[in-house]
């Protein structure tokens, strides 16, 4: 709360002062119409003054008026207020995880941070959006209206309040421990994101394997512990309601029985005590409110919790306070005595050291698993290595800003993404406000301009969520564009043509063939014969490098490569997406 109030609140304070002054004015306002009660009762109907009735007529109407229009137009300004503030928050939210690393990544599943972003924030905005409109405007008309309980009975006041220690530590009470319960729901419920997630992402396997039943299974156990933790919410949160109910009661029973007795002795009259105990009603009804509100607080607190973890959470690749823009002048790439290892321990390489000439196209081969995606990675800075360097034109690229360090790589990879977004936008996502014209050059240097005419829409073609309306092959090549618009000098290529078929190999080799001239160009291939012309071949195994050279001098070394080669000839034909 106090995080919110500085971050947030503070800088809108006009915002935030012009709406007290309209709370402060509608608790006045409340407060009249309990002592309203008493000229009405004494004048009136005990008195029978009819002098009094347009005079307390009007009066009661400018209170309701001036109480019904300060209410309306504060509650406005604070919703404006609590919308604008949770906006705010959520901005920072997907600023703070959108920068993350690829590590953070690996071990938040993206259901949970959907949720996160999207289910956690919409109940702290609800949560916002009531505490900020009711809860300054619920303690004033409850102070507004307890100063004319003292004001008509001190002692009946004092008594009224006896009430209040216990109900005040049974709303703390209840809060805190809603609090834990919510926090616990919003979990389940990031868990549900993330299977519902898999599960219509994964539809084609989901199918596949006859799985829908198993799907079935994970979700109902989800959804079954999400409603009892619901269940559970909504009992916690109703408890203080007879509770409350019990107190104000007892409350009401003694104010009557020393009350009345005070106005049949005489000591007092009608009017003050049906005042009074107008006010202490009134006054109840904001008590209760706040109470309901304060379980609702309970809720989005937990919520914002979690909210602040995810924006507090320290980015690890990060620029240096001095780092310099890449400039790239011989983008030779060089790898001096890297070893990394993953954040659950793994290594994934070991002291290893090659170049990769600037202009020249080396390719990486070995065994699955063996670390050659895990290179390309690196020089991407998408982790940071434990020990040795990474140089780019001699460079170290943890020297250098982010930013300008990945201007200077074009990336394909084998599992390649596109967006739910048109053809154009998922080429142009490499380059903004790429002209049309170059665009379609990509394209076609690509082997994808005549499948994308083809198209219902051509280039304006939406191609759905992953790209379901494209095959493998056609979505590769998308990529492989988007690459050749990015004209990075350096390339690195992750299995670029494995999902394709032999024909649009031919043409996007070609290309890439066309575009790897005078750049420099790091490949990681499973079929070595596409790699056959490359200047150079580094062989990884378990992480380190076993042997460099050309494929001629490595054929002719023995050891893993020429195993390697033999077992890709004795493979079957694969057989590849269009």
């Amino acid at each position: 709360v106090k995080r919110i109030v500085l971050a947030h609140l503070k800088p809108r304070w006009r915002g935030a002062s012009l709406a007290l002054c309209l709370m402060a004015i509608a608790s006045g306002m409340t407060a009249a119409q309990a002592y309203l009660l008493e000229p009405i009762i004494n004048k009136i109907f005990v008195s029978k003054q009819s002098a009094y009735l347009i005079p307390i007529g009007v009066a009661v109407i400018f209170v309701f008026a001036v109480r019904g229009f300060t209410s309306w137009a504060n509650n406005v300004l604070m919703s404006y207020i609590g919308q604008d503030i949770v906006a705010t928050i959520q901005t920072q939210v997907f600023r703070s995880l959108i920068r993350q690393d690829m590590s953070y990544f690996q071990q938040h599943n993206a259901g949970r941070l959907s949720s996160l972003l999207v289910s956690d924030v919409m109940m702290m905005r609800m949560a916002m959006a009531d505490a900020l409109t009711g809860f300054g405007k619920n303690v004033l008309t409850l102070i507004a209206l307890v100063g004319v309980m003292f004001y008509q009975d001190w002692k009946l006041s004092l008594m009224a309040f006896v009430v209040f220690p216990p109900a005040g530590f049974i709303v703390s009470r209840i809060g805190s421990r809603l609090r834990q319960v919510a926090r616990s729901t919003q979990e389940q419920q990031g868990i549900l994101s993330g299977l519902l997630n898999q599960s219509f992402l994964g539809i084609r396997q989901v199918k596949t394997y006859n799985a829908e039943t198993y799907e079935d299974a994970r979700v109902g156990d989800t959804l079954s512990r999400l409603t009892k933790l619901s269940n559970k919410a909504a009992r916690v949160a109703s408890l203080s309601m007879p509770l409350s109910e019990l107190l104000s009661g007892s409350a009401i029973a003694m104010i009557v029985l020393y009350g009345g007795t005070q106005v049949i002795e005489g000591v007092s009259t009608p009017g003050k005590f049906f005042s009074f105990i107008g006010a202490f009603i009134m006054a109840y009804e904001p008590l209760k409110r706040l109470a309901k509100m304060n379980a609702g607080l309970q809720i989005g607190l937990a919520a914002a919790s979690r909210v602040f973890e995810a924006i507090d959470t320290p980015q690890k690749i990060l620029d240096k306070p001095q780092a310099a823009t890449l400039i790239v002048k011989e983008p030779t790439l060089v790898f001096d005595r890297v070893s990394f290892a993953y954040p659950d321990g793994s290594k994934a390489l070991h002291d290893v050291s090659f170049t990769v000439p600037a202009g020249k196209k080396t390719a990486l081969v070995g065994p699955s698993g063996g670390g050659k995606s895990t290179c390309l990675q690196l020089a991407l800075r998408f982790f940071d290595i434990q020990s040795g360097r990474i140089l780019i034109d001699g460079q170290d690229i943890r020297d250098v800003t982010v930013e300008s360090l990945r201007n200077a790589l074009g990336y394909v990879t084998q599992d390649v993404f596109i967006f739910d977004d048109t053809i154009t936008k998922n080429i142009a996502y490499a380059r903004d406000h790429a002209s049309p014209q170059d665009i379609i050059a990509a394209a076609q240097k690509a082997a994808a301009h005549d499948f994308i005419t083809r198209l219902e829409h051509g280039y304006e073609t939406r191609v759905g969520e992953l790209g379901t309306k494209l095959s493998g092959g056609q979505k590769q090549r998308i990529a492989i564009a988007r690459a050749i618009l990015k004209n990075a000098p350096i390339l690195l290529l992750d299995e670029a043509t494995s999902a394709l078929d032999n024909e649009s190999e031919k043409l996007v080799t070609e290309a890439l063939n066309t575009l790897e001239m005078g750049r420099t160009t790091l490949v990681v291939a499973h079929r070595l014969s596409t790699i056959r012309d490359a200047d150079q071949i580094i062989v990884l195994d378990n992480g380190r490098v076993t042997a460099t050279g050309t494929h001629d001098a490595l054929m002719s070394q023995g050891g893993l490569y020429p195993s390697l080669y033999a077992s890709m000839l004795t493979e079957k034909p694969e057989s590849h997406a269009a």
